[in-house]
C-alpha cells in the first residue's frame, strides 16, 4: 500500500521529501583548540600541584631521589605548624586590610578620574590622558628612591600609609584607563536625561554611572587586590616591624630565619604557606569570574 502511494504522488506531480539522517559536524579547528588548551593548562598547573602535594609531606620525602608526587602519609599538621612557628595570621590581617584599603581607594578615584575623561570637555583633556598614560612606561625602581625619601620627612616610614594613602590619588594609569573605556561605552543619553530633571555632575556618577559600571568596578577591584596581596617590593622597603609585615614579606622573612632557629628544613612549611597566601586569591577570583571577564570584554568595545 505504500508503495501505491508513493507511486500515486510520483503519478500526479507531488514531491515527496526525502528524509535524511542529520549527523553533527565536527568542527576540527575547534577541537584541536580545546585539546591544547587543556594540554596547555594542564602544564601550567602541575607546579601548583606539585605544591600542594609538597606541602602535605614530610622533610625527609622532599628531598627523595627519585623525587615522589605523592608523600606516604599526608601531613595536614604541617598548615598548623607554620601558624605555630611565625605570626602567620597576623600577616594575613595586615595583607587582608592593606589589600583592601587600597582596592577601595584605588577603584574609586580611578572611576572619578576615568568619568572626567570619558564625560567632560575641557582644554587639554587629551594631553593629560596622554600624560597619564606615559606613566605606564616609567619602571618602579625609578621612584622608589624618591618616594622613600618624601615617606621618611613625612615620617611615615614603618606604617601603613605609604601602602595605602597614594591609592586614593587615581589608582594607577592602567585603572584609569580601565574605566574611561568603559564608561564611554555607556551612551551619552543618560547623562543628559538626568541633568534635565536637576542632577549635577557627582549625583549622575554616582546614582547613574557607578551602578551600571559594576563590572569594570569587580575587574578594577580583583586586579588590584590580587596585585596589592601580592606585592612584596613596597612593603619590604617601608615596613621594618616584624609584626607589621605582610604575608609576601613574612614569608620571605619565614624563609630567612626558620630553619635557622630551629636547625631543620622548613621547605614543606614553606609550601604549607604558599598556598595559604595563594588561597584567598584562587577563591576571590572564581567568586568574581562573571564580572571579571565581561568587564574586560566591555572595556574594549569602544576605544
Amino acid at each position: 500500500m505504500a508503495n501505491e502511494a508513493i507511486s500515486s504522488r510520483q503519478t500526479t506531480g507531488i514531491s515527496v521529501p526525502r528524509v535524511t539522517s542529520r549527523r553533527p559536524r565536527i568542527n576540527m579547528g575547534r577541537m584541536i583548540l580545546y585539546i591544547v588548551a587543556i594540554v596547555t593548562s594542564i602544564i601550567f598547573m602541575l607546579p601548583f600541584v606539585y605544591t600542594i602535594l609538597s606541602s602535605l609531606k614530610s622533610p625527609g620525602e622532599l628531598y627523595r631521589y627519585p623525587p615522589v608526587w605523592l608523600p606516604d602519609t599526608p601531613h595536614p599538621e604541617n598548615y598548623l605548624t607554620v601558624f605555630e612557628r611565625v605570626a602567620f595570621a597576623r600577616w594575613l590581617l595586615n595583607s587582608a586590610w592593606i589589600a583592601s584599603a587600597t582596592t577601595i581607594g584605588s577603584v574609586l578615584s580611578a572611576a572619578i578620574v576615568g568619568y572626567s575623561f570619558a564625560r567632560f570637555r575641557y582644554p587639554g583633556r587629551n594631553l593629560l590622558f596622554m600624560i597619564t598614560m606615559s606613566t605606564m612606561m616609567l619602571p618602579t625602581e625609578v621612584t622608589l628612591i624618591p618616594l622613600y625619601l618624601a615617606f621618611a620627612k613625612l615620617h611615615w616610614l614603618d606604617t601603613y600609609k605609604p601602602l595605602i594613602l597614594p591609592s586614593f590619588f587615581g589608582g594607577g594609569a592602567f585603572l584609569i584607563f580601565l574605566m574611561r573605556q568603559f564608561f564611554m561605552t555607556i551612551p551619552m543619553d543618560l547623562d543628559e536625561a538626568a541633568r534635565i530633571d536637576g542632577a549635577g555632575y557627582l549625583r549622575v556618577f554616582w546614582q547613574i554611572l557607578l551602578p551600571l559600571s559594576v563590572p569594570v568596578l569587580a575587574t578594577g577591584a580583583v586586579l588590584t587586590f590580587m596585585g596589592h596581596w601580592n606585592d612584596f617590593m613596597y612593603p619590604f622597603i617601608f615596613l621594618n616591624t616584624k609584626i607589621k609585615f605582610t604575608v609576601a614579606v613574612g614569608i620571605r622573612f619565614f624563609q630567612a630565619t626558620a630553619g635557622v632557629d630551629v636547625g631543620e628544613p622548613v621547605e614543606h612549611l614553606l609550601m604549607a604557606a604558599g598556598i595559604l597566601m595563594t588561597a584567598p586569591i584562587i577563591v576571590l577570583f572564581f567568586v568574581s569570574q562573571r564580572y571579571f571577564v565581561r568587564g574586560v570584554v566591555m572595556s574594549g568595545i569602544k576605544g
